[in-house]
């Protein structure tokens, strides 16, 4: 299984052989019963302590970090059906795209360059990267942009955090608020592709001043612009609050069951001329000869998320939150494979008979669980947190021939492989902000982290891994006065191999040196960050542009290698009624003395281009608000030209593209049934564009004369995007 700009999809996580769900409500009952009894709640306290759930992990302008906010109200006008990358698609240094065409069911993000493996991403301070893939499946959390109150993604190596290192980016999420009164809302969108989201959710608010009960259901299904696409998806967050004096304490249970036709293929170039919705995915000949797609050529998976977070405010100055978490993930993906090896599968040739057709099922059965964290002391001029997290992950993956043709001696349930993985990963990290003079502030980071890393199967070999990190930052910020503040920071990363990058033999951790200055403005009309980066890397494990057997991307060492740019995003506020908000990001992203065998030669190539990594990434929101709560947005997206490989090929270069968006909401309050009624659309690529948000590159030798000698063979593949379509809906609250 796989999403674009990731790696083989092995979410969640293994259990020790307790009853994780058990234990988790027995945590919940305990710490509802100690602080049933506590003083009454003072709600400006008890808003702070629900910050400590990421305060950890996020940053203010106070920190040196190049980062970007998006909050609720941020997302509510466009949250029609679309997932969070392509929510998060507007903001600076951002690259998305979509197996399916339209924004549902597998979807990526990259972040100046950096594929989703090297994006760290958290939820209310949890590791939510897959252990293995170190990618994101958000395909798994349907619609959960309706339970986030807030997002933040720092560009870079931004500040420390739990999981995996950040390479490119680190993105963390907080979920929804607890709610002071009882209320409720219904959310349906319909649009293009049959596609159709419901959401139902609820709160109690405050019950006797201190519980809160809230919830989620979500269901959406698309039929997807390429052939087939098809989604199937559900989900539900649940969370109960408790709110004391000083304590925070939160339990919430969330996950999501996906069905997907899978669309992850692409198509060539010819195709993509003659029939751009064109799948290959279940494409067979019966035995007569008749072209035929098999119609359960599906990913299917479910996943849940247990966490418990208990926030304390001891004095106005000492602050803590620890944190319980476990996920269970299991699931598999089907597909019909024609004239596969019979032993490849543990089957006995039958006589002279040794191929056969057959259907597969890859399963994964995993689990994931651990601890965080956070002790917070904040006064006039110094603000210090000490965190750590501990996690582990264990996976178990097989393989199932569920009918064949040639069934052979094969019994039903019978595995025809067996693996078995683990990976502990631990950290503690130390990040303090101390104010040095009235207008200069000196920051410091410094995290050590251990990974261990064991794997056992036919893809990766014998892995037994450990790693240690040291992972140092620092940083200065000058406030030259009230509208502007210079700051500069340097950061040290290391993270390890992921599971994918094992598959091909000899592989090493990587290693990033980032250094980051910028400059920001802040006027009542007018706000501008500006930031100079250079991300100096060792190893770094770049995209090749070639994709395994199940069309997960492949990794490879590059050497020495640099990302180089700025990134400039401002708010303009033009009149009462009119706002512009731009962006743009403008780098270079080189490798090194790039080695290449081509024609069995092996060939330095000098400075290459980075794969996947556009010189020219910008977006623009205009916004008009000719009456109150009536806002109407014209939204816009330019990526440059990139290079899907490493080696600079011409037939390798992915187009560029410029693409606008249109999206209008109205919202009415009313005084009978409804507290207010929010409608709105979403006309996505206005002027039908065709183009193409991601491919693959892939090349091979050939051996082409007799006496045979070696060429190169180079090929490509594309993931084409919809035209004009359309999201419209309807939300109530009450």
């Amino acid at each position: 299984m796989k999403t674009l700009f990731s790696c083989t999809k092995v979410l969640s996580c293994k259990g020790s052989k307790m009853n994780q769900k058990s234990i988790f409500f027995t945590f919940s009952s305990i710490f509802f019963t100690l602080f049933s009894f506590s003083q009454q709640q003072d709600s400006t306290k008890v808003n702070q302590l629900d910050n400590v759930l990421v305060s950890a992990v996020r940053v203010t302008t106070k920190t040196p970090v190049s980062f970007s906010n998006l909050d609720k109200k941020d997302i509510k006008t466009r949250n029609l059906g679309q997932d969070i990358p392509i929510l998060m698609n507007y903001l600076p240094s951002v690259v998305t795209t979509s197996d399916a065409g339209n924004g549902m069911g597998y979807t990526g993000i990259r972040v100046r360059g950096s594929d989703a493996t090297r994006v760290n991403i958290t939820i209310n301070g949890i590791p939510y990267n897959d252990a293995e893939s170190q990618g994101t499946f958000w395909v798994n959390m349907p619609d959960f942009a309706s339970s986030v109150e807030s997002l933040q993604l720092q560009r870079g190596v931004g500040t420390s955090t739990n999981g995996s290192g950040a390479f490119g980016a680190s993105l963390n999420m907080l979920t929804d608020n607890y709610a002071t009164k009882a209320n409720g809302e219904i959310s349906n969108s319909f649009g293009s592709f049959n596609s159709h989201k419901h959401t139902v959710k609820f709160s109690t608010g405050l019950l006797n001043d201190h519980f809160e009960l809230a919830g989620r259901l979500s269901t959406i299904k698309s039929d997807g612009y390429v052939d087939r696409a098809s989604s199937d998806l559900k989900s539900y967050f649940l969370q109960g609050t408790y709110v004391g004096k000083t304590t925070l304490i939160k339990a919430l249970v969330f996950g999501g069951t996906e069905k997907t036709y899978q669309s992850w293929n692409g198509v060539d170039a010819e195709t993509l001329h003659k029939n751009r919705r064109y799948n290959s995915a279940g494409a067979y000949k019966d035995e007569a000869g008749n072209d035929r797609f098999y119609d359960n050529e599906t990913d299917n998976y479910n996943q849940d998320h247990y966490q418990l977070h208990w926030s304390e405010s001891f004095t106005d100055k000492w602050s803590t939150n620890l944190a319980f978490h476990y996920t269970k993930g299991k699931g598999y993906y089907e597909n019909y494979k024609e004239d596969a090896t019979m032993g490849d599968y543990g089957l006995i040739p039958v006589g002279t008979v040794t191929t056969t057709d057959l259907i597969r099922q890859k399963w994964l059965d995993n689990d994931f669980y651990g601890a965080t964290f956070s002790l917070k002391y904040k006064d006039e001029k110094l603000d210090v947190i000490l965190g750590e997290g501990w996690n582990k992950y264990e996976g178990s993956h097989f393989g199932k021939v569920i009918w064949a043709r040639y069934a052979s001696q094969s019994e039903l349930g019978d595995h025809y492989y067996d693996d078995f993985s683990t990976k502990v990963d631990g950290n503690i990290f130390l990040k303090a902000n101390y104010q040095l003079f009235e207008k200069l502030s000196l920051y410091g980071d410094f995290q050590y982290r251990t990974v261990q890393y064991k794997a056992n199967s036919w893809e990766t070999g014998l892995v037994d891994d450990n790693f240690s990190f040291l992972n140092p930052k620092a940083g200065l910020n000058f406030e030259i006065n009230q509208k502007n503040t210079l700051y500069f920071s340097y950061a040290r990363a290391n993270r390890e191999p992921n599971r994918t990058d094992y598959e091909g033999g000899n592989v090493k951790p990587e290693k990033l040196n980032d250094f980051e200055l910028g400059w920001r403005f802040n006027s009542e009309n007018f706000q501008l960050n500006t930031n100079l980066y250079f991300m100096g890397y060792k190893d770094q494990l770049v995209l090749t542009g070639e994709l395994n057997d199940v069309g997960s991307p492949i990794r490879a060492n590059s050497g020495d290698s640099y990302r180089a740019g700025v990134e400039i995003d401002a708010t303009v506020k033009l009149s009462d009624k009119w706002f512009l908000q731009p962006n743009i990001t403008l780098s270079q992203n080189k490798n090194k003395d790039f080695y290449f065998k081509r024609d069995g030669i092996l060939e330095n190539l000098g400075e290459t281009n980075i794969a996947f990594s556009p010189d020219i990434i910008a977006a623009n929101r205009l916004t008009f608000m000719p009456v109150k709560n009536l806002q109407l947005s014209l939204l816009s997206k330019y990526v440059g030209q990139q290079y899907m490989g490493n080696i600079d090929s011409d037939l390798s270069k992915l187009d560029s593209y410029f693409v606008n968006d249109f999206n209008a909401s109205f919202e009415f309050k009313t005084n009978k049934v409804f507290k207010s009624i929010m409608i709105s659309a979403l006309v996505n690529n206005i002027f039908n564009l065709k183009y193409e948000s991601n491919g693959f590159f892939y090349t091979f030798d050939d051996d082409y004369s007799n006496p045979p000698a070696i060429k190169t063979v180079e090929g490509v593949g594309y993931y084409p995007q919809a035209g004009t379509n359309f999201l419209a809906g309807l939300t109530l609250k009450f």
